[in-house]
């Protein structure tokens, strides 16, 4: 059974409280983070004085205070600290021991730092709790019952978007959501159905292609992988936000494989294992899609995802065909674990054809880019080459960090086909995540802006950013402040 993403978001507000008043209030569960200009001072009051007693035994942040008004978690900050991965990992530590105290309400209170260090801190904050608030499906039968926060405050007030934060909590469960669902669930049917439910709950517009019309198309790319499931289930989705205060126009691609066998390139050795998790890149896509409606961003958003399964059978693709793409592009098939980069070919010729200001695509797509990066890090491929410093801080900032790689043109060498265009991927040895990147830069057009994001970091132990659960949902958080950046 499909379980439905449900988000029911806190109530926050922002109260101008003092550290005295905060303590006293009867919220159950106070989290103060204090600058550490003030910890002599602090420390020196009776009421910390059970702080400096555990900091004097060698115990560790965050120190706990615990009386008739509930916990309070001490953490002693430097505002000084650079924000990157140092300052996110320290706020999921933060965090995660909260779920263990099954509050329904917490209060978050910040002293002694300047408005702008007390408004970054604040969101950091903010959404890494928003994030574990996002109960994930699960289908034991002795699951615990998280609680979530229903109710979470900020002292003293300061300058936050709470809508922009409370929207890429919701993008980004629905991504993470959507990620975990076993295959027996989430398949290529069940995915269309749920796209288009969301569709008219949103009042988005909706088209599907399936596999008729993208027959009628001349899509053979994407149809040479739809063959091996031979069920006619696989379709491109397309969803359509489009607001009156709409400045810019905004293409979203998203490799939507629910299953991938690898097809007659059978994955072995276990490394089939978790390839339900391969249509995470749609997954991202349509988080980012209703992400972007939650905050009423004044983008027309298209968001395209390309559906389907690589299966094994009769009828499936093999090494040695050649098959033609939406554009005419003629393409001899080397691998048939090569199928994201197939299905994803056909999806960019369509989505660029609506002339968009940015197109973005998100796919877990080659293991070549997760062993140059590890999981930490997505790689990242533009051909505005002049964007990639302001990418690599945005990765930084957003605690979603990216490296970027080469898209230059003599890779194309490694792609040469004496029988077609272009070969799918280079046999034997290569830097396949760049060739996949040079090959899908044959779908779209030199005049579209493109951002290609490999996501390496969508599953990483640990979590990346503000989510501390495995599955990340990397890219939602990233594209918002992408949005909000000079480069748009």
């Amino acid at each position: 059974m499909l379980q439905p993403f449900r988000y029911l978001p806190p109530k926050i507000e922002l109260q101008n409280a003092s550290l005295t008043e905060v303590m006293a209030s009867p919220t159950p569960i106070k989290l103060l983070l204090i600058a550490g200009s003030e910890r002599a001072n602090l420390l020196a009051e009776p009421a910390f004085a059970a702080v400096a007693a555990q900091i004097a035994l060698g115990q560790k942040a965050p120190y706990r205070l615990s009386d008739h008004s509930g916990v309070q978690l001490v953490i002693f900050v430097d505002p000084a600290e650079a924000r990157d991965h140092r300052r996110y990992k320290l706020v999921r530590d933060w965090v995660a021991p909260l779920a263990a105290l099954k509050a329904e309400r917490l209060a978050l209170h910040l002293c002694g730092f300047d408005d702008e260090n007390r408004a970054e801190l604040a969101e950091l904050v903010l959404a890494t709790l928003l994030a574990a608030n996002v109960a994930l499906p699960t289908h034991k039968q002795r699951a615990d019952v998280p609680v979530s926060y229903q109710q979470l405050s900020v002292s003293p007030a300061c300058n936050l978007d709470l809508n922009r934060i409370l929207a890429e909590a919701e993008g980004n469960g629905l991504a993470r959501h959507l990620a975990v669902l076993p295959a027996s669930d989430l398949t290529p049917k069940s995915y269309r159905a749920l796209a288009r439910e969301l569709a008219e709950a949103e009042g988005w517009q909706w088209r599907e292609y399936d596999e008729a019309e993208l027959t009628r198309l001349g899509a053979g790319a994407f149809l040479a992988v739809a063959r091996g499931s031979a069920d006619g289930q696989a379709a491109i989705v397309k969803l359509s936000y489009c607001p009156a205060n709409a400045q810019r126009r905004l293409a979203l691609v998203g490799k939507g494989i629910c299953h991938d066998s690898g097809g007659y390139n059978l994955k072995v050795g276990g490394s089939m294992y978790g390839m339900h998790l391969d249509m995470g890149g749609s997954a991202v896509a349509l988080g980012t899609l209703l992400a972007i409606r939650r905050a009423r961003l004044p983008y027309e958003v298209h968001c395209w995802l390309a559906i389907s399964e690589n299966h094994i059978g009769p009828l499936a693709y093999k090494p040695g065909e050649v098959v033609i793409a939406i554009n005419g592009t003629t393409i001899e098939v080397v691998d048939t674990d090569a199928e994201g980069r197939m299905v994803l070919a056909d999806t960019l010729a369509l989505a660029a054809g609506d002339k968009p200001d940015l197109l973005i695509d998100y796919a877990t797509l080659t293991g070549a880019c997760k062993r140059a990066l590890g999981s930490r890090y997505s790689g990242a491929f533009t051909n505005r080459p002049a964007w990639l410093g302001e990418l690599i801080s945005l990765g930084q900032q957003s605690g979603e960090r990216i490296w970027p790689f080469p898209l230059d043109e003599d890779y194309d060498d490694n792609l040469d086909s004496e029988w077609a265009d272009l070969l799918q991927c280079a046999p034997g040895s290569s830097p396949d995540h760049i060739d996949a990147a040079r090959f899908l830069s044959r779908f779209v057009g030199a005049e579209t802006p493109w951002l290609h994001l490999d996501l390496s970091g969508f599953r990483n132990k640990g979590g990346n950013g503000v989510v501390s659960s495995e599955v990340t949902g990397f890219g939602v958080r990233l594209t918002l402040d992408l949005l909000a950046s000079p480069l748009c």
